[in-house]
């Protein structure tokens, strides 16, 4: 499209906002033009069912309390992500830990024991979330009898909301963690698996079983697809920006990662030859608990809201973002729920990032967009009932003044959501729509920003680190 055709067309959009906004004000200046254009969807999927997720360490399970019914505002704060959803337990600790029916409950890196008692609370914590369930098996410390009890006690309080059973956790760094000896390798992982799964299928039929549950080696997934594609019901594979270190820096998190579309390509293909769902079942920003000062920012957010919409176009079936205590015995600073002084349950800011997904639904559409910063990202999905649902989100440093063509709705004004913090290295005063999540997990926006439309087209500002919901009707 010609610009300047577009800027012409959409001058009277502009003449159309009575007086400027405090917003307006605060990115005129400096702010930098940009173009969207929303098209058709294409072979584009859309949002899957179940989608939204959170990851736990089996040692915060071995958390007295944290999932459970009775959590009231904890339960709040994960149905608000989503009405269905996956909760996912496992990570290192998985593979040093045990199950007892009636031993005393113990959260530990390296020896944690979950009960009866813990796996009752769990089992009424999803029917409370109405979410489902993965559940990692220990492979790397354990036996096939401790495995088979474990899923019995597991099957039992999760019923028809067990979605699947993983054989250990980040298998291809099994030699790195000790668990087996230097040259431990795909073939040697896929006889383990295979070994656990007969001895389990033996006492429980017919139960479901994803994998391999990679740190990196993606090949497994293209070889476990080809081998067990007829038997699992989910691959799955883990995801971090990298290892956090004094180079994990906020324009780390929000720059390009090279590796991360090869890497989904290679999925979604896998998932292609086999028919069967891929999912990114252990995500964050940073590996060894997130960088601080980076990870728990308006950075840490953004990235997340532009990573859940990157693997959505990318045809992947759900995500689970890392939450609570990690592999070393604490909170990490990416944790989306944290806990404040009196350690209460709180939101924290990658929360307001997943929070802000939820606007997306239905049919995800193309969307191109031309600006001089690789920090401007769209995205769009329309639902069954005439609304066009536009994201944009800024990660750039600099505000931008984006002129967007929406490809045919109705001139009925938009209504903008906007995801915004003081700067995009601040840890509170983070809102959406105005709002910030309360105690009790509550959260409902207070306010939002009309936007004129006209003849389809609309002209909408952007401040640096922020995102903005902008919802249509379709003509």
């Amino acid at each position: 499209m010609n610009r300047r055709d577009f800027i012409a067309r959409s001058a009277s959009a502009v003449a159309a906002l009575a007086a400027p906004c405090p917003l307006a004000r605060a990115v005129a200046g400096d702010a930098q033009a940009g173009y969207v254009t929303i098209g058709g969807a294409g072979s584009l999927p859309s949002v899957p069912p179940y989608f939204p997720g959170l990851g736990y360490e089996i040692s915060s399970v071995a958390t007295h309390g944290l999932l459970s019914p009775a959590n009231t505002a904890y339960v709040e704060l994960v149905r608000r992500l989503g009405t269905q959803g996956v909760i996912r337990v496992g990570g290192n600790t998985a593979d040093y830990a045990g199950y007892s029916a009636v031993a005393t409950a113990v959260s530990s890196p390296y020896g944690t024991t979950v009960n009866d008692a813990l796996l009752k609370d769990l089992g009424g914590f999803l029917e409370a979330t109405e979410w489902k369930l993965i559940w990692a098996l220990n492979l790397g410390s354990g036996t096939e009898k401790e495995a088979v009890a474990e899923a019995k006690a597991v099957t039992a309080i999760a019923g028809e909301r067990l979605l699947a059973f993983e054989i250990g956790n980040e298998p291809d760094l099994f030699s790195h963690e000790k668990h087996r000896q230097p040259g431990y390798g795909y073939e040697s992982w896929l006889a383990d698996y295979r070994r656990y799964k007969i001895a389990l299928r033996a006492q429980l039929p017919g139960i479901p079983f994803a994998g391999p549950d990679v740190a990196g080696k993606t090949d497994w997934v293209t070889r476990f697809a080809a081998d067990e594609g007829k038997d699992i019901v989910l691959l799955t594979h883990h995801y971090y920006r990298e290892g956090q270190n004094p180079g994990s820096t906020i324009e780390k998190l929000l720059g390009t990662d090279p590796k991360l579309q090869p890497q989904l390509d290679q999925l979604r293909a896998a998932s292609g030859s086999s028919g069967v769902p891929y999912r990114i079942c252990e995500v964050n920003s940073f590996s060894g608990g997130g960088r601080p000062g980076v990870s728990d920012t308006m950075a840490g957010a953004l990235w997340a809201l532009d990573y859940l919409y990157t693997l959505a176009y990318n045809g992947c079936s759900g995500v689970n973002m890392e939450t609570g205590v990690n592999q070393l015995g604490f909170i990490s600073s990416y944790s989306p729920i944290g806990e404040d002084a009196q350690g209460h349950s709180i939101a924290r800011p990658e929360y307001y990032g997943l929070l802000a997904f939820n606007f997306a639904h239905g049919q995800m559409l193309e969307v191109s967009v031309d600006t001089n910063s690789p920090m401007i990202k769209a995205y769009a999905t329309t639902p069954a009932d005439r609304t066009l649902q536009l994201t944009l989100i800024n990660k750039g440093k600099t505000a931008s003044v984006l002129h967007v063509d929406t490809g045919g709705v109705s001139n009925s004004p938009a209504k903008a959501t906007r995801l915004l913090a003081p700067g995009v290295d601040a840890s509170t005063g983070i809102t959406l729509g105005g709002a910030e999540v309360s105690a009790a997990g509550l959260w409902k926006p207070m306010k939002s920003q009309t936007v004129p439309l006209q003849k389809g087209k609309m002209i909408i500002e952007m401040p640096a680190a922020s995102a903005a919901m902008v919802e249509m009707v379709r003509a």
